[in-house]
């Protein structure tokens, strides 16, 4: 059995390997059947900006990130908004 803070670490390990970012807050952690649902907040560089040459500017994002009881990723998705509402249709 996973604890919380597993899931949060191995959300946060994945998310900076995966995105390249080290501004990471993990604000929604779930238990969905044997699987953890967790939703981070993350601040990246504007990827337009980025390719136009111009000075960065972090853009906030939203994960939502799957966890199986391994604590391995087995799904994850980039938005641009979270919605609460949002985790109670899941």
């Amino acid at each position: 059995m996973s604890k919380i803070s597993d899931v949060k670490a191995a959300v946060v390990s994945f998310l900076e390997e995966t995105i390249s970012s080290n501004d990471i807050t993990i604000i929604k952690i779930e238990k969905v059947g044997d699987s953890w649902k967790a939703v981070a907040e993350v601040y990246e560089d504007d990827s337009f900006l980025k390719s136009m040459n111009l000075p960065p500017k972090k853009t906030r994002t939203f994960y939502s990130v799957l966890v199986d009881s391994d604590l391995e990723v087995i799904s994850y998705n980039r938005t641009s908004l979270y919605d609460e509402s949002d985790s109670e249709s899941d």
